[in-house]
């Protein structure tokens, strides 16, 4: 109830509401899921995420400067050229 009355859901229909999302009943729309994430502190991607790594990444990769953004992503495409290359040997 508290995730929801803090997303700016109504408090009387907050608990169902939330309680519906948590056993899959429904699916809240990506603009409640942005909400959710601004009250949670974590990037709205976060709860797309397949695996725990995935989802650390996400974690991880919110925390950095946009300068730092850009060498993670530099880095991971030179790993990628790297893996394309060994593969193509």
């Amino acid at each position: 109830m508290a995730l929801g009355v803090a997303a700016g859901i109504d408090e009387f229909s907050a608990s169902p509401r939330v309680n519906q999302y948590e056993r899959g009943k429904h699916t809240p729309d990506f603009l409640i899921l942005e909400k959710f994430a601004a009250v949670l502190g974590v990037p709205t991607e976060y709860f797309y995420a397949r695996d725990e790594h995935m989802a650390e990444m996400l974690m991880a990769f919110n925390r950095l400067s946009w300068q730092h953004k850009k060498e993670v992503i530099a880095f991971a495409n030179e790993l990628m050229q790297e893996r394309e290359g060994a593969d193509s040997k």
